[in-house]
């Protein structure tokens, strides 16, 4: 089903309003769009600033979620830190979905043994746990954001792949396409012309929820200390100090943490409303 704009006005559109709580995860997300883009005008402080005179001082008016052991602002900390988190999520995404995507269609449209060698080989890495598979290859590597954006897309396109090949399978039977090789049409052009416009659908919902997990990765192993590396304010490495001084600077892992609760909820809301918008047999 190809979302054209008569469709998205139509019929997308008007089942996603109704669904309040993934309209609630969309204006989060518009808010964390906005938030990063415009961090250096909202931060009231330099996230890197030290003030020796202001060292793990609590939530007050004049620092509204306190500081941390340098003196350092934690609101400017956190905002600075969404644009980290929110890039590392869209570019692995990204990085995953497209290689999901080519991996899907070559193996749904052609079949046989490219299928059953693309699918052996998709079941072959999801064998491997996927944290574990990425722990094991940043430890090899110069921790990096680029390194970290690379190494989740290159170990969470298989999902996106599955549900690409599913679509592929059911597509390719269907009129349409039997007409465009009757015409002649190359099997690239039948892909990615005619057979992907309508199988986009699941990886749109697959590409919202794979931002929430990248995020969730991101800052799992910036808090390991393999992540984002400081003075880079990142909301991982924001709660790796806070731990030092967790019984009495609560505010060092309370407020990074709600912005990873409240981000990675508004993508799952988002994408879960998505999903039923998209599909014809949930009544709404």
């Amino acid at each position: 089903m190809t979302l054209t704009n008569s469709y998205f006005f139509a019929i997308f559109w008007p089942r996603l309003k109704r669904n309040r709580f993934a309209l609630f995860g969309g204006c989060v997300v518009l808010a964390l769009f906005a938030v990063s883009l415009f961090a250096p005008l909202i931060a009231p402080y330099d996230p890197d600033a030290i003030n020796a005179w202001h060292v793990l001082s609590p939530p007050s008016w004049q620092h509204w979620c306190g500081t941390d052991e340098l003196g350092r602002d934690v609101f400017s900390r956190v905002l600075f830190g969404a644009r980290v988190s929110l890039k590392v999520g869209f570019v692995a995404v990204g990085i995953a979905v497209s290689i999901g995507t080519v991996v899907g269609l070559v193996s749904g449209y052609f079949g046989g043994l490219v299928d059953a060698t693309l699918m052996r080989f998709v079941d072959i890495m999801l064998c491997f746990p996927a944290f574990f598979l990425i722990l094991a290859i940043i430890t090899f590597l110069e921790p990096s954001i680029w390194y970290i954006m690379m190494v989740i897309g290159l170990t969470g396109w298989m999902g996106v792949a599955r549900l690409v090949r599913a679509e592929t399978l059911s597509i390719r039977e269907m009129d349409y396409i039997l007409a465009a090789r009757c015409i002649g049409c190359s099997n690239s052009r039948i892909m990615f012309r005619h057979i992907l416009p309508n199988a986009v659908s699941p990886v749109l919902v697959s590409a919202t929820l794979g931002v929430a997990g990248a995020i969730l990765t991101e800052s799992a192993l910036s808090f390991l200390g393999i992540g984002v590396q400081p003075p880079t304010p990142s909301w991982g490495n924001i709660l790796t100090s806070g731990k030092d001084y967790i019984e009495f600077a609560w505010w060092l892992s309370l407020f990074p943490g709600l912005a990873i609760l409240l981000t990675v909820l508004a993508y799952n809301l988002l994408g879960e409303g998505i999903r039923d918008a998209l599909d014809p047999r949930v009544k709404r």
